[in-house]
C-alpha cells in the first residue's frame, strides 16, 4: 500500500482517494481533495495559502528541521522482506512517532511562551486608556475604588489570623 503526499497541502493521500493530474510533460500531481485541486488550477502558490504545510513551515508555525522527517521520505528502492527487520522497524516507528510528538509539543510551547503575559499587558494597557468609557470621570474621582486595582501586599500576620478564624 503506497501512501502519497498531496502536491498542494502535503497531507497524506490514501489509495483510492483524491485526484491525480498528469501534465503534458508527464509530471504527476496528486491532490488529497478537490479543494487542493481547485487551488492548483487557480495557480495559487501553496506557500502563500495559510492552511498548507508549506505556509506553516515557511512562517515558523511548524518544525522544519527534524531528524524524524528523514523517515517520511519517499523511497522507490524495493527491499527484501525479512521478518526480524520488519519487526524492528515497526518498533522503531512507534518510538519515532513518540519522539516527533514530544518535539512538536516543545516547539509549540516555545512559540507560545510569552503570549499569555503579552495578552495581559495589552489588556491592562487598553483598560488604562479607555477606563473613561467604563465609568464617567466624575464618578472615578468620587469613588477611588472604581479605578484600576493596585497591587496590595498582605502581611503574613493577617493571613494567619484569617486561617485561625476559619
Amino acid at each position: 500500500m503506497r501512501l502519497e503526499k498531496c502536491w498542494f497541502c502535503s497531507s497524506t493521500v490514501y489509495p483510492g482517494h483524491g485526484i491525480q493530474f498528469v501534465r503534458n510533460d508527464a509530471k504527476i500531481f496528486r491532490f488529497c481533495r478537490s479543494k487542493c485541486h481547485k487551488n492548483f488550477k487557480m495557480k495559487r502558490n501553496p506557500r502563500k495559502v495559510k492552511w498548507t504545510k508549506a505556509y506553516r513551515r515557511l512562517h515558523g508555525k511548524d518544525m522544519t528541521q527534524d531528524s524524524t522527517f528523514e523517515f517520511e521520505r519517499k523511497r522507490n528502492r524495493p527491499e527484501r522482506y525479512d521478518r526480524n527487520v520488519t519487526e524492528n522497524t515497526l518498533k522503531a516507528i512507534k518510538k519515532i512517532d513518540k519522539i516527533r510528538v514530544d518535539r512538536e509539543e516543545r516547539h509549540i510551547t516555545k512559540r507560545m511562551k510569552g503570549k499569555k503575559a503579552k495578552e495581559q499587558r495589552e489588556a491592562t494597557k487598553e483598560l488604562e486608556q479607555s477606563i473613561h468609557m467604563v465609568k464617567a470621570p466624575s464618578v472615578l474621582v468620587k469613588e477611588p475604588s472604581l479605578t484600576l486595582p493596585t497591587k496590595v501586599k498582605v502581611s503574613q500576620k493577617q493571613s494567619q489570623e484569617n486561617r485561625m478564624e476559619e
